[in-house]
């Protein structure tokens, strides 16, 4: 019999059951899972797959006899991190296969492998259960020529390389599979109800949630996911209330390194970035390469989107979208220069708002660079100033880090609370019972806050748990005792993060920018960076006087000089 269903999978079973079910029952099965509109080529790659799948898991009675396809087979997996599915995943004695299918496919395009190895790297590096097993990915171009019978190659974490298969020999291929892995066979109970802790990129996040994926598919679905999930219902609820009460809030959110405090920004942004509706929200950063990179790939991603989907779409176009609600702070309070009028958006998320500059660094650009003779306000007073300007209501969200005031003229998350307190009695504060820690330097203005009415600390609004890679435990432990040339802390580092977090030393850049080529897999990058005063590696091709793009070095290929991935 079919497994419970489970929200990871859209069709689960153990293979006995699923090759003597109806396929037309699988098949429906699929459709009502599915939170969009199937239509028929969707359905149609489906019911290829679940023709190929039954045909080659029965199609050798004597392998199923000695229980070489005993196990489970999960159709549409999830992959949080990357807010896609895997077509089919098999957990088939030893080993966990992960199927991409290319239904119609003559070739086996780079583009599909890449793809395939990325679904097999976040199960072993993401989820649990998946650490210490060996895991294949399968591209099937199911029209193709039968590729051969190459050998099952695994990396020292026990991924493999991408095997390539035709729909006609997908069942010799598992076969091969299956025999390439001397193991116990794996408890799949134990494997299906391991916590998956994904880790997203500030750019994989991003894509997700413009996909319109939620914070919580994204994310790991533990103490960290239910602490994200927490503090966006509570801001959503805050911006909620303001609305009907027509009140004007500041919220201060904190975190510890790696908790998601952009991710929670970016999460209420895309959930309100309908430029139409009164409650558009902007997300704001001062980071400008940030931005840009940002922008450039939901632009991307979006163009590509309405393009398969059979609409009609410009790169033009889908960048106007992306720009309303991703936008460099500065241009953002230029505009509030230029135009009397409040802005467009009633919601205002700052990231990394304790970088805000004070009243003699804000006032003194603004003389010099924009020719406001006399201005005299620092950036937090004008910013909530101008989102003052709203008759109604608004909201301002300040995503707040500890310890990062790095440059000369950067405020505090300090001038933000005397701002409001001094003038703003009437807005709202709501602050994380965790800014009292002596990381975010507020103490002094806190004091400020005794007594003072509308002002309210809230543990929903601390990010408690670090959403970082399980790997990265000991990395940053391991740099500080290498650079500080303590070789025993180093070692004993070393040994524990092992195949985990591959590090290597060399004097050589042609070992090492072959050491990285070898090992990068799927759709990981890599890239070189190097001191501002290293003059002398210009014949090395790293001229530090080139003025990097940033939007080319993280989000182009291997094939464009201007990427990270050229390590150049």
């Amino acid at each position: 019999m079919p497994l419970v269903p489970l929200a990871r999978a859209w069709y689960s079973a153990e293979i006995d059951a699923f090759v003597r079910a109806d396929p037309n029952a699988i098949l429906g099965a699929l459709v009502a899972a599915s939170s969009h509109d199937v239509d028929a080529e969707q359905s149609g790659a489906w019911r290829k797959q679940v023709d190929l799948l039954q045909t080659c898991l029965r199609y050798d009675p004597a392998a199923r006899r000695a229980g070489q396809y005993t196990g489970h087979v999960h159709f549409e997996f999830g992959i949080p991190r990357m807010g896609r599915r895997i077509d089919t995943v098999l957990v088939i004695g030893p080993v966990v296969i992960a199927l991409e299918f290319k239904v119609g496919a003559r070739r086996f395009e780079a583009g599909a492998i890449i793809q395939v190895w990325d679904y097999a790297l976040d199960l072993k590096n993401f989820h649990e259960g998946s650490h210490a097993l060996a895991i294949v990915p399968v591209l099937v171009a199911t029209e193709a020529p039968n590729p051969g019978s190459s050998a099952i190659v695994f990396s020292a974490d026990g991924v493999a390389v991408p095997v390539p298969s035709s729909g006609s020999a997908l069942g010799s291929t598992l076969a091969r599979i299956i025999d390439s892995v001397a193991s116990t066979p794996i408890d799949h109970n134990t494997w299906l109800r391991s916590a998956y802790k994904p880790t997203p990129t500030i750019i994989e996040a991003a894509r997700a949630l413009y996909a319109q994926h939620s914070v919580a598919a994204i994310a790991r679905n533990d103490a960290g996911a239910t602490n994200l999930h927490a503090t966006s219902i509570h801001i959503e609820r805050l911006i909620d209330r303001a609305r009907a009460n027509n009140e004007k809030i500041v919220c201060f959110v904190t975190g510890v390194p790696g908790a998601g405090k952009t991710l929670v920004g970016l999460d209420i942004a895309t959930k309100r970035r309908d430029g139409a509706a009164e409650t558009h929200a902007v997300f704001l950063s001062g980071n400008g390469p940030l931005v840009a990179v940002l922008r450039e790939a939901l632009t991307r991603d979006e163009h590509a989107r309405l393009l398969a989907a059979g609409g009609r779409s410009t790169k033009a176009g889908a960048s106007k979208a992306v720009k309303a609600f991703i936008q460099n702070v500065h241009h953002f309070r230029d505009e509030a220069l230029i135009n009397a009028a409040p802005p467009a958006d009633h919601v205002a998320i700052f990231d990394e708002a304790q970088r805000a500059w004070n009243s003699t660094k804000t006032a003194q650009f603004m003389q010099q660079k924009k020719g406001y003779a006399g201005f005299n306000m620092s950036e937090p007073t004008f910013l909530l100033s101008y989102m003052d300007r709203h008759k109604s209501w608004a909201v301002v969200v300040c995503l707040v880090g500890g310890g990062q005031e790095i440059h000369t003229g950067e405020a505090g998350i300090s001038e933000w609370i005397r701002s409001a307190v001094d003038r703003f009695p009437d807005w709202h504060l709501h602050i994380s019972n965790e800014l009292f820690d002596s990381e975010y330097t507020a103490g002094n203005a806190l004091a400020m806050l005794h007594g003072r009415a509308n002002t309210q600390f809230e543990r929903d609004l601390h990010l408690a748990v670090s959403m970082r890679s399980f790997r990265a435990e000991n990395v940053s432990r391991f740099v500080k005792a290498l650079l500080d040339c303590d070789v025993d802390t180093a070692s004993d580092l070393y040994a524990v993060m092992g195949e985990r977090y591959p590090i290597c030393i060399s004097r050589s850049l042609q070992r090492a920018r072959g050491w990285l080529r070898e090992r990068a897999r799927g759709s990981e990058r890599a890239g070189l960076m190097a001191s501002s005063k290293a003059m002398r590696l210009k014949p090395f091709a790293i001229d530090i006087r080139v003025s990097i793009d940033p939007v080319h070095w993280f989000l182009d290929d291997a094939d464009d000089t201007r990427s990270s991935q050229f390590l150049e």
